[in-house]
């Protein structure tokens, strides 16, 4: 029996993440692991994302009635021209 002090992440679903290289000593595959914790850190909560500003409303603030030409048929219109 060895001992390994390590620093770990605990998932919400129960998996275990080693937060360092492993020792030599331990090799891939499967271990019968007994864990004492000292201590557990919360992790901050992430910040809700903030909805951008729905585009086609930008668009007609912007440009207005203008209709705004496809850039993918100019460009397939020049790549023609050229060959």
């Amino acid at each position: 029996m060895n001992t390994l002090e390590i620093d770990i992440e605990i998932g919400a679903e129960g998996s275990v993440k080693l937060l360092s290289p492993l020792p030599t000593w331990l090799k891939p595959g499967r271990a019968r692991v007994l864990m004492t914790v000292e201590s557990v850190q919360e992790e901050p909560k992430r910040q809700k994302s903030i909805g951008k500003p729905d585009f086609l409303a930008r668009q007609q603030a912007l440009f207005g009635s203008r209709v705004l030409p496809d850039s993918q048929a100019i460009l397939q219109e020049l790549r023609a021209d050229r060959f």
